[in-house]
């Protein structure tokens, strides 16, 4: 057996991972065309954005990380009592934290305590949204080889994670759209 094949697993989760690690970056996910909205329906739309100070797991040598994508992910609702209203564009940052099952456990956003009766009614939607969310876990997991250069999982341990997301909430032409490259 040549050294590429024994490497072979270790090789394909390295790609596997650095896949996941890509898509990191690019979990936005507009909802799947369906039933057409009734006009009287707003309609948001959610990106993930990279965060400068966000806390990293350092790997060592021989660990490979996987998972942290989002496996179910609703969008928020518009608010009702705020649908008439025909509102500008209204975004949300807000940082999900996710337990080791994959499980949102705890939502931050930034400023949540002052703000107006309106923009908190956005919140609410995101964190009702938010919290119903489900993530692959993340695992990191430790491979080293054998005197024969095999090489084989030594151990696997799921950690909590956080991602950033801004969700946007928006009307144009009158009619609900999404946009998730949209920013203010």
């Amino acid at each position: 057996m040549d050294a590429g094949l024994r490497r072979g697993p270790v090789t394909r989760r390295w790609y596997l991972a650095f896949g996941m690690g890509l898509s990191l970056a690019g979990c936005a996910s507009a909802p799947s065309p369906g039933v057409p909205h009734p006009m009287t329906e707003g309609d948001t739309s959610y990106r993930a954005v990279p965060s400068g100070d966000m806390a990293h797991y350092q790997l060592a040598l021989g660990q490979i990380s996987t998972g942290a994508v989002p496996w179910h992910h609703p969008a928020p609702i518009y608010p009702p009592a705020l649908l008439d209203q025909r509102l500008p564009a209204h975004e949300v940052q807000a940082q999900l934290i996710v337990d080791e099952q994959g499980k949102v456990s705890e939502i931050r956003m930034p400023d949540e305590a002052q703000a107006d009766p309106q923009a908190r009614q956005f919140d609410a939607a995101v964190r009702a949204a938010a919290m119903q969310w489900t993530f692959e876990p993340l695992r990191i997991s430790q491979w080293a080889s054998d005197a024969n250069g095999n090489t084989h999982e030594v151990s696997t341990e799921a950690r909590p994670f956080s991602l950033d997301y801004v969700f946007l909430f928006t009307w144009k032409d009158g009619k609900p759209v999404t946009d998730a490259s949209a920013s203010r």
